[in-house]
């Protein structure tokens, strides 16, 4: 095998796929990228089991062939050599010969009949939609997944398709809830939930861009696959039972408070200075058309801040994790926003004032201070 391709048609397909490579493999061939070359087209595919990226350029010329090459190493060649040279690829037994212009590298390679591949998607079912919608609902509702709980199932993304036509993304992780929908332009049969883990969340991210562009999704039993132009994204899904975000949703919420998103994060920052740096608490005391912010620390210090917002209902405190409703502020788009509670034991409910094409809902359990 060898192959000449100009440094930046490879390089940006390169740095993509290298995102899911551990830099700590049990495996040494999950540290390598496979390359295979048909020809004309030149297919990079890096894995770490759970996760899976195979990605297609195309290459000026050379003979068809396969091989791996050690990623981190591979790419750093790759993005240290300058720009608009030509990258001559030569396979020699168990070594690859890499020239571009003046540098020449010779890297180890393993054989790429050992390089895994994740199974075909099967029971598949499938649906287009732009990535724009896609990378809303993930930027809208990532934030709240577990990390490492002993609920393998909370560490990762839920996504519904129901037969209503709607997509919904839900995450928690015990204390608060994100969840956004959007109506899809096509209906499915059936209703179908999939964990999507957290490995996989946080690499798609990154590929989504704010475009109008379809993607396709295929859902199968233990798999999804997303095609985004030449790439093709896999991964492997949480086998567990997602909670039923329904029961979290709070019900009689009805004191109602409504404000400027802005002056309300810019508050929670302010007094966040000095809560205390390991529960992160500030209370809440409401009154009419006005919210105070309190916090204080172990040291005695204490901070407050005052914010005219619109609430007419009874008098109120009630104590939060200052971080959580500052994540759900932050994800919201609208200009104004909107607190239901209903007493001081229960979950407050966020949602954004306004129409928007992704519906949002945010829930953030009280805590005792």
């Amino acid at each position: 095998m060898n192959v000449s391709i100009q440094r930046e048609a490879l390089l940006k397909p390169l740095q993509t796929i290298c995102g899911v490579v551990e830099r700590r493999q049990t495996l040494p061939i999950l540290s390598h990228v496979l390359l295979a070359f048909d020809g004309t087209m030149l297919t990079l595919t890096a894995t770490d089991l759970e996760v899976e990226m195979v990605i297609t350029v195309k290459a000026e010329s050379g003979t068809a062939g396969e091989t791996t090459l050690p990623a981190r190493k591979f790419l750093d060649i790759c993005r240290t050599l300058p720009d608009g040279v030509n990258i001559e690829l030569k396979i020699e037994g168990d070594r690859a010969i890499i020239k571009a212009g003046r540098s020449r590298f010779t890297l180890s390679t393993l054989p790429s009949a050992d390089f895994p591949n994740i199974d075909a998607v099967s029971d598949n079912l499938s649906l287009t939609l732009s990535q724009k919608d896609l990378k809303s609902l993930i930027d809208h509702t990532q934030f709240a997944m577990a990390q490492q709980d002993v609920r393998y199932y909370l560490n990762g993304l839920m996504l519904e398709i129901t037969d209503t036509g709607i997509l919904r993304s839900v995450a928690t992780d015990g204390h608060r809830l994100a969840m956004c929908e959007i109506i899809l332009s096509e209906s499915v049969s059936e209703t179908k939930q999939i964990i999507l883990p957290r490995k996989g969340v946080v690499e798609l991210a990154k590929l989504l861009e704010e475009s109008d562009e379809t993607i396709a999704l295929e859902i199968g039993a233990n798999h999804i696959r997303i095609k985004i132009a030449d790439l093709i994204f896999t991964s492997k899904l949480i086998d567990g039972k997602f909670p039923d975000y329904n029961r979290v949703l709070p019900a009689n919420s009805d004191k109602l408070l409504q404000g400027e998103r802005t002056l309300l994060s810019q508050a929670l920052t302010r007094a966040s200075i000095l809560s205390n740096e390991k529960y992160r608490g500030v209370r809440l005391l409401l009154e009419k058309n006005a919210l105070r912010v309190v916090a204080n620390n172990p040291e005695q210090e204490e901070a407050e801040e005052q914010v005219e917002v619109e609430y007419g209902s009874d008098s109120l405190e009630i104590g939060f994790n200052v971080n959580y409703l500052l994540d759900a502020l932050n994800a919201i788009v609208s200009n104004d926003a909107q607190i239901a509670f209903s007493d001081a034991n229960s979950s407050c409910l966020i949602t954004a004032v306004g129409d928007h094409s992704a519906q949002c809902k945010y829930v953030v359990m009280p805590m005792r201070l």
